[in-house]
């Protein structure tokens, strides 16, 4: 167990008021984590009007209370009806929005370190969840087969949201290799728990159990086996099915016995239990559970149930449909038992246990918000200036900006500090420093790698050729003694890095770009700040400017700096100042500058721009 104690939400898109198998997951695994000493909230949409009136009088009572109830027990909120998750089969018009913002609330009120969603697919509560969160994100996949599947109408809008997961986590193997099929990204296995069944000691006939909650097929294949087997002796089958098939043999009827009871009370009497699943609904908890309680499992050659049984050393395998192997399995096991232990370890302890190590690999990826204490009381006394980190000359391909031209605006818009961060060039940059006159210039380059996006290196010396990967930019910058600054990060419009390549150099990251005014869409700025608050990362903002009148149109409010190192630390504690301009205006005159002109033209308007900041005083 690691020493940490976390905030962790669990959130499942099942009514929690109704029995499932992925809300006993959470219920057991959330009980463990409660005991070890972290605070567990449980968000699932309801059923019960009570339960939900109740959870959202609990919600406006403060994000402190809801930890505080939370720190013997998980405390479980009933955030709505039941959102139309994509594997149900009613139609999904739209999200009840009550729902979505009680969700939202919660999510952003509530300092929480770890959400872990289960089955995010779109739309549910859980894949809302997601959306919201400004934690770690944990993604857990349960079912290998109709959940997945069913989730193909909302392809692009699931892709789009599990690229938000820190981590995932799949039930089984034959889980992950579906998810790689459709949402691609690497699976840690952790095999779910079970219940502790008490064996129910007897003597008698061998008990032969099938659990129907498989396809009528399966149920159709036992029965066949089972008629294969009339003259074996000492045999009687359990049915767990309220429907017994009218056509049933009478010789049949007298040894085979249809219950609609408990799960666990029909293990707890089984020596075998029968799966027969064709693969349509395939029950692996239902054989997790039979592991679990001890019994000899039989069951259809499917890639999750022959990962359950191992090579045989488990259980026993047949293909679907075939009566008689099964039957043949099944004749041998009646005449002689073999003595049989639980296959693994499916302890519900053993399960949070493994998902308290995924946690606790994440908690450790956060930088430390610390700093340098050092730094920090030598900057105290230093006035506060105003920076813009991002911005490009003529020296980029798509901006027409003379530097002397950019120079006298940052001093005309009173910033102390400017970053010039040309595409792919460092002259500009250079330029700029040796020009300088009442304005800082932190000598920066925007780098296009090789497929990864653009990340900008601050405070280097020599230009870093494009085309590389990002870890090989990255590892330039640093090598220069450069700051690893990420421009806007998720701006799907733009060449951008995804969620993946930042999470593999997450490490060597120095700061993230959390406000861009060219950033069309509101919510990729959103997601930046998102990821720069969950792993701690110093934010920085910038204007992105390619043309002198965007300049600053967004600024960072920070203590006057000398070095990268002194940058860093006064930047940790920096405020940033939105004053954006038309981003259609500037995108206006930027064509206007750089495309619309004929290039004597363009050349011309230069030299005019540079004679008049020339003549003033």
């Amino acid at each position: 167990m690691p020493q940490d104690r976390l905030a962790i939400a669990q959130v499942t898109p099942f009514a929690w008021d109704v029995p499932n198998e992925v809300n006993d997951y959470v219920a057991r695994v959330s009980d463990v984590l409660a005991g070890a000493g972290h605070r567990v909230l449980v968000i699932a949409p309801a059923e019960s009007a009570s339960m939900v009136r109740e959870s959202r009088q609990l919600i406006r009572t403060g994000s402190d209370a809801l930890l505080d109830r939370a720190k013997s027990r998980p405390l479980v909120l009933g955030v709505g009806e039941v959102l139309p998750f994509a594997g149900a089969r009613r139609r999904a018009a739209s999200l009840p929005v009550d729902v979505a913002r009680t969700i939202e609330h919660v999510l952003d009120g509530v300092p929480l370190d770890i959400v872990h969603v289960h089955e995010p697919f779109a739309p549910s509560a859980a894949s809302v969840a997601l959306r919201h969160s400004r934690a770690l994100n944990v993604g857990s996949f349960h079912a290998p087969t109709e959940r997945i599947l069913s989730t193909q109408l909302a392809r692009q809008l699931t892709r789009l949201l599990l690229s938000r997961l820190d981590a995932r986590i799949a039930s089984y193997a034959a889980t992950s290799e579906l998810m790689q099929r459709f949402f691609p990204g690497e699976h840690r296995v952790i095999l779910p728990g079970a219940d502790p069944i008490e064996r129910k000691l007897r003597d008698g006939p061998r008990e032969l159990v099938m659990v129907a909650s498989e396809e009528r097929a399966a149920l159709r294949t036992f029965i066949r086996a089972l008629k294969l087997l009339e003259d074996e002796p000492e045999w009687h089958a359990t049915v767990l099915s309220p429907r017994q098939p009218a056509a049933l043999d009478r010789r049949l009827r007298e040894r085979v016995t249809f219950v609609d009871g408990d799960e666990g009370e029909v293990l707890a009497a089984a020596d075998v239990v029968v799966l027969a699943s064709e693969g349509l609904h395939a029950s692996p908890g239902t054989l997790v559970r039979a592991l679990a309680a001890g019994t000899v499992p039989v069951a259809s050659r499917l890639p999750v149930y022959e990962e359950l049984l191992g090579e045989g050393e488990h259980g026993f395998a047949f293909e679907p449909g075939d009566a008689q192997t099964l039957a043949s399995h099944l004749a041998r096991l009646v005449s002689e038992l073999p003595a049989r232990a639980p296959a693994t370890d499916f302890s519900w302890e053993r399960v949070a246990g493994e998902l308290e190590q995924v946690y606790a690999e994440l908690v450790a990826r956060r930088h430390d918000e610390r700093g340098d204490g050092r730094l920090r009381g030598r900057l105290r006394s230093r006035q506060l200036i105003d920076v813009d980190l991002h911005m490009h000359t003529d020296h980029s391909y798509d901006c027409a900006t003379p530097v002397e031209v950019l120079l006298a605006e940052a001093r005309e818009r009173g910033l102390g500090a400017i970053a010039v961060t040309d595409h792919n060039e460092i002259s500009g940059a250079l330029e700029a420093s040796a020009k300088a006159d009442g304005v800082k210039v932190i000598v920066g380059e925007e780098v296009k790698t090789a497929d990864q996006g653009e990340v900008i290196g601050l405070f280097i010396k020599r230009k870093i050729p494009r085309g590389g990967t990002l870890a090989q930019v990255i590892a330039e910058i640093k090598r220069q003694g450069g700051l690893v600054y990420v421009p806007h990060p998720f701006d799907r419009l733009h060449s951008v890095p995804d969620y993946e390549h930042l999470l593999g150099v997450l490490d060597d990251v120095d700061a993230i770009e959390v406000f861009n005014p060219r950033v069309a869409i509101a919510e990729f700025n959103e997601e930046a700040a998102r990821f720069a608050a969950k792993y701690r990362i110093p934010a920085g903002a910038g204007s992105d400017a390619h043309v002198p009148q965007g300049l600053g149109s967004v600024r960072i409010r920070m203590r006057d700096f000398d070095g990268p190192e002194e940058f860093l630390e006064s930047l940790r504690d920096a405020d940033i100042v939105r004053n954006p301009a038309s981003l259609l205006y500037v995108q206006a005159l930027k064509f206007l500058q750089t495309k619309a002109l004929p290039p004597s033209a363009r050349k011309a308007a230069r030299e005019r721009r540079v004679r008049r900041v020339a003549r003033k005083p």
